[in-house]
């Protein structure tokens, strides 16, 4: 019995090399990036609650925008994978021009929307509770646009940085965008410590530093991975001709957009419900924002483990699947969800461990900072759950099932999470704890979700 549960779930070691070579660069890449943000969130937050508060809604339509980005391309990536594995470098660099063209119109768009929709948007995340009197709602919204209006700058040099990227990993080669964002990250925080505070010959700049040096910092990851892929394209074959037109064959561009469409949306709407479901936590204070803001940022630093993987994931199988091995594909997502879970189970535990440490690194309240412990708390509970719905993500994504996806993902955030946090905070008077423990959990319900659809096999599937 044991031996058969092994050889089920339990990779050999070439496996594994494999795996981890992939992954190793791509988890220290955005291990430095999140470490960074990290550093970036407690400088701002030691200016004080007001400047925390405001960056921290700025960076919900940020997050977003990344995340829809993110699917905007995404919705080429599972042809890239599949193409690069069947070895149509062709068919790849139609993909990338997908991206490009697709990065830069959704960037543009963002930027316009921000720019003027933005205030309107902050307003929605300023209510105040009756026990926080002390924080200056008006010096809050400004410090909100004071950043806004300098980060947009940043937002398409990203998009570009994101087309390129997400290419070059479908080849196996991680290292470069990981050089990339390490460098990106440590110009970021030393701009960041230079400008907000104003050290040397520096002008003390608060919020707008914070938000100069996060431009600064996209411009150089961007001209990084630019640079090489351009000067490498005999390991990046799909730049081969990319630029000598934009046009994409109609069946490509066809399928890509049949298949990539509910995978656009599902991005977009899966981060839209994160952020409507951070405003109707803040409908119970602008404490409940900065708390909120810390366990984000805490988060995110640990939880970089399960999202990478859950990218090498898709990457692995659908590299498997263009090539026609079905059954190898099976294997590795198997072998590969277990080995993402476990891995999980012992990250959780050290944020357990450590998390009621960080808030206390904060410029606020202690009341805020009681909060933040408690949902990063919780957060660590409900962590090993999280690792497996995103790797069963990955793994319905890798197949083409996008449909499926956007059902399992912003579906399921919108119906379930979002109705349920509104209900809860409207028309109860459970503290703001119970109702974030609540609906925090119904993520078991979208793990039995996921473990149906991933015995079903449907997601087995060549689209290229």
């Amino acid at each position: 019995m044991l031996a058969k549960l092994k050889k089920k779930y339990i990779g050999d070691k070439a496996f594994y090399k494999r795996y981890i070579r992939l992954a190793v660069p791509m988890i220290i890449q955005s291990a430095i990036t999140n470490f960074v943000s990290f550093l970036d969130n407690i400088m701002v937050g030691r200016l004080g609650t007001e400047e925390m508060s405001g960056v921290a809604i700025i960076n919900q339509f940020v997050f977003v925008f990344n995340i829809a980005t993110f699917g905007v391309i995404s919705a080429a990536g599972i042809f890239g994978a599949q193409y690069y594995g069947k070895g149509d470098h062709k068919g790849h660099m139609y993909t990338f021009r997908f991206r490009m063209l697709s990065a830069l119109l959704f960037g543009l768009a963002a930027v316009l929307l921000l720019l003027f929709s933005g205030d309107t948007l902050v307003s929605f995340y300023l209510t105040v509770s009756p026990t926080e009197a002390d924080i200056d709602i008006v010096k809050t919204a400004a410090s909100a646009r004071e950043y806004l209006m300098i980060v947009l700058i940043g937002l398409i040099p990203f998009a570009i940085t994101q087309a390129y990227a997400s290419v070059v990993k479908e080849t196996g080669q991680t290292f470069v965008p990981m050089v990339a964002g390490m460098a990106s990250v440590i110009v970021n925080a030393i701009l960041d410590w230079l400008l907000i505070f104003g050290i040397g010959p520096f002008p003390e700049l608060g919020v707008s530093g914070a938000a100069i040096a996060t431009v600064i910092a996209r411009f150089i990851e961007l001209g990084i991975v630019v640079i090489w892929s351009h000067t490498h394209t005999a390991q990046n074959k799909f730049l081969v001709g990319a630029y000598r037109g934009f046009t994409i064959p109609w069946p490509v561009f066809k399928q890509i957009c049949i298949k990539g469409f509910p995978l656009m949306l599902n991005e977009l709407f899966w981060a839209a419900g994160i952020t409507m479901l951070n405003q109707t936590y803040s409908m119970r204070g602008v404490d409940v924002v900065a708390a909120m803001n810390i366990t984000a940022t805490i988060s995110n630093l640990f939880n970089i483990v399960f999202i990478q993987l859950g990218i090498c994931i898709s990457i692995v199988v659908g590299q498997y699947l263009g090539a026609g091995k079905f059954e190898e594909a099976k294997d590795a997502s198997t072998k590969m969800i277990f080995f993402t879970v476990a891995c999980c189970i012992g990250t959780a535990t050290l944020m357990l461990i450590t998390g009621r440490f960080f808030p206390a690194i904060y410029n606020t309240q202690d009341s805020i900072k009681a909060l933040a412990s408690t949902f990063i708390y919780i957060q660590a509970l409900v962590m090993p759950f999280c690792s497996f719905s995103h790797a069963t993500y990955f793994t319905l994504r890798s197949g083409g099932k996008t449909l499926i996806t956007f059902v399992f993902d912003s579906v399921f955030t919108w119906m379930i999470m979002v109705t349920l946090a509104e209900v809860l905070v409207r028309f109860t008077a459970l503290d703001i704890v119970t109702i974030y423990f609540a609906v925090t959990f119904t993520e078991l319900i979208k793990n039995i979700l996921g473990y149906i659809m991933l015995k079903s096999g449907t997601w087995v599937n060549r689209i290229v």
